[in-house]
């Protein structure tokens, strides 16, 4: 015992500060940067003015929506803290930040509600294999003891919650705490270090206990510890310390400190115990699965600043990047960096390099894109991350209010796809809607609020037309002829087409049983063009599918019959012949994998037929504790507003995956009403 974590880790680390919504991560940072003297005081979330207001958006919710970096000295070293919000809608930020970070620091709260919200935040960081600690905040407004909060939270991870301190009260006030390592009481100060005191000697049994429970939990990975606690001997403080970095550094157990982000409390002892027990960037090199000492960096971040241009926050894995170095992207384009910035929040320090572990924006890397590696070596093009946003839940259409500004949108949303690539921009052909997808209603009201107020572009937003389809019921037979004469070459073309139904799906098919020439083959071609050329619009207004056409007969004229001649008969033929047909609307139905915590299940599966859905069944989902997956039917016209609801049902946690699955008919006044608006848009 004492040897396993090796030397403390040096040089700069790189620290993501994640947690559920509104759970304090953003006065954390503040509290960070002024105790470490970055900042001449901490200020209030609510002033407006804290390092983590970076944007207009976040300050006009009182939220993060994107992530703040924020780097600052401590005890000699450099630390790089990175806030990601904890709004579910904004979670994609932390994903390429993760992938970079030596550790990250989890902020949570005495409070169930946001326990399933937590697990969420914990899971990412299983599955990135990200080291982490839990800072227990507002531990000055919690009623209830740090052990019972602890158990609250423990279901939220599938590691053991390892508590590293204990409340010290007075008068049933929260005025400190107990450092179980260190065995000494801290006397809580705001915004100022806290004063060392023994432990009083009526919570010396408190400790005690706690201290045990500690040490046992550090004896599962450490054989000699355990033959120690067995033995009566108390282990030497020393590979207290050593047991605990190790454990966090191989992920074996999440270490939690106590404190108010609000009041500084707590802050202090949160720094030195990542200065001293966080990994480094080698660590986190190994587990990226990146070699060699050439120069690497990985993009966590890209924004576009109003003057400056682009920007791209990078942690250096390996090497050593000036500016002006020309580098690859593991997409194989070559770029060049024009500045290398240290940043606190908007702030910008420049400097002339960046060595290994530091976490820096780079200038001007325009083809170089979040979640990208870059490399000194042209020959490595082999990125050590692969981010994969999540499917979107919600889309808007966009259109700008004046046509002139029609290119500059399009430039304009390409930007803030490259800011954040949870957004989705998609051209709709048939429609002609540019649309844009997020995952919820505030993810994509701030992107409109950034198109108006960062790019000067006023938008009209408005539901996405939905692709519906119409087809046929029944069959017939129709004679469509087009003759027309005008002087000199006149216009004949006269067929006679057999219509039916298909199955469904089964799209169009086009046939002919022409005998003995009567529509000669030439034309044969001309009568599918004019049939497909219907088909776009139906009787109904919407395209056709599901329906097969035969030419069977017809008849043509050796000087007027002409290919347009032939397809406009054939459009005839099929407008008069459709509406003998009974068309009948299709609306397009997706299958929904609904992921939901298993107490509001029953609230979820109440939520499907409301929107004319259908339960197909539900079940535990496999590998995450007290969560189910619901799946149902359910018409995509009823989808555009069921992420908001199911987040209502769930606090906030829900999600779901949508596939289109079949379409089916769509009757009543449902479908008098699509009709209805189809008809005024007409």
């Amino acid at each position: 015992m004492g040897k396993r974590a090796g030397e403390r880790r040096t040089g700069p680390k790189c620290i993501a500060i994640v947690g559920p919504f509104a759970s304090g991560k953003t006065t954390l940072l503040e509290a960070v940067v002024a105790r470490t003297g970055a900042i001449p005081k901490q200020n209030a979330v609510t002033s407006g003015q804290t390092v983590g207001d970076a944007s207009a958006e976040a300050r006009s919710h009182a939220m993060s929506v994107e992530a703040t970096v924020a780097t600052t000295e401590f005890m000699g070293e450099t630390m790089t803290f990175i806030d990601c919000p904890g709004s579910v809608e904004f979670a994609f930020e932390a994903e390429p930040v993760l992938a970079a970070a030596d550790v990250a620091v989890v902020v949570a709260e005495a409070d169930e509600k946001k326990v399933p919200a937590l697990q969420l935040v914990l899971r990412q960081l299983d599955a990135l294999g990200v080291p982490c600690m839990l800072f227990l905040n507002k531990i000055d407004r919690s009623e209830a003891s740090i052990r019972d909060t602890l158990k609250l939270l423990q279901p939220a991870s599938a590691k053991p919650l390892l508590l590293r301190q204990i409340a010290l009260r007075k008068d049933g006030i929260i005025v400190g705490s107990i450092d179980l390592a260190l065995e000494r009481a801290y006397i809580y100060r705001e915004h100022a270090e806290s004063e060392i005191q023994p432990i009083p000697d009526d919570d010396k049994a408190r400790e005690i206990e706690a201290r045990f429970s500690m040490l046992e939990k550090l004896a599962d990975h450490d054989d000699e510890l355990m033959e120690q606690l067995l033995e009566d001997i108390e282990p030497p403080r020393d590979a207290v310390f050593d047991d605990l970095a190790a454990d966090l550094r191989e992920g074996a157990v999440v270490p939690v400190l106590i404190g108010s982000a609000e009041k500084g409390n707590g802050v202090l002892r949160l720094l030195k115990a990542l200065r001293h027990d966080a990994p480094d960037v080698a660590a986190t090199r190994e587990r990226l699965g990146a070699e060699g000492s050439r120069p690497a960096a990985q993009i966590v971040k890209s924004f576009h600043t109003p003057h400056g241009g682009k920007l791209s926050i990078a942690r250096i894995l390996s090497g050593t990047i000036a500016d002006g170095s020309e580098l690859t992207t593991s997409s194989g384009q070559t770029v060049k960096v024009s500045g290398i910035y240290r940043m606190l929040g908007k702030d910008q320090n420049k400097q002339s390099s960046a060595a290994e572990g530091d976490t820096v924006a780079l200038g001007k890397l325009d083809d170089a894109a979040t979640g990208e590696t870059l490399f000194a070596d042209k020959n490595a093009q082999s990125g050590f991350v692969d981010i994969a946003a999540p499917a979107p839940v919600f889309a808007i259409a966009l259109r700008p209010r004046e046509r002139k500004d029609e290119v500059k949108l399009s430039a304009a949303l390409h930007k803030l796809n490259e800011e954040d690539p949870s957004l989705s921009v998609e051209h709709n052909q048939e429609s002609g809607e540019t649309i844009l997808s997020g995952h919820g209603e505030m993810h994509l009201r701030v992107a409109v609020e950034k198109l108006e107020g960062k790019y000067q572009i006023p938008v009209q937003s408005y539901p996405p037309s939905i692709p519906y389809r119409e087809t046929i019921r029944k069959g017939t037979t129709q004679r469509g002829r087009h003759k027309k004469q005008s002087g000199g070459h006149g216009q004949f073309g006269d067929v006679v087409i057999d219509i039916k139904p298909l199955p469904r799906g089964s799209g169009f098919e086009f046939t002919d049983t022409i005998t003995g020439g009567v529509v000669p083959k030439q034309y044969i071609p001309s009568v599918e063009t004019g049939i497909r050329d219907y088909l776009k619009t139906g009787p109904l207004g919407f395209p056709v599918v599901d329906i097969a056409v035969n030419l069977s007969d017809g008849s043509y004229h050796s000087v007027d019959s002409s290919d347009m001649a032939f397809q406009q008969a054939a459009k005839l033929a099929m407008r008069e012949g459709m509406a003998a047909c009974s068309p009948v609307l299709l609306e397009p139905i997706y299958k929904l994998e609904i992921f939901t915590t298993s107490d509001a299940t029953a609230r979820v599966t109440a939520l499907v037929p409301q929107h004319r859905g259908q339960i197909l069944g539900f079940d535990a989902r496999e590998g995450w504790d007290g969560w189910d997956v619901v799946e149902a039917l359910m018409p995509q016209a009823e989808t555009s507003n069921l992420i908001i609801e199911l987040r209502s049902a769930t606090a906030g946690v829900a999600s779901y995956k949508a596939t289109f699955d079949h379409m089916a008919e769509l009757t009543g006044r449902a479908a008098d009403m699509v009709l209805d608006a189809q008809g005024k848009a007409a």
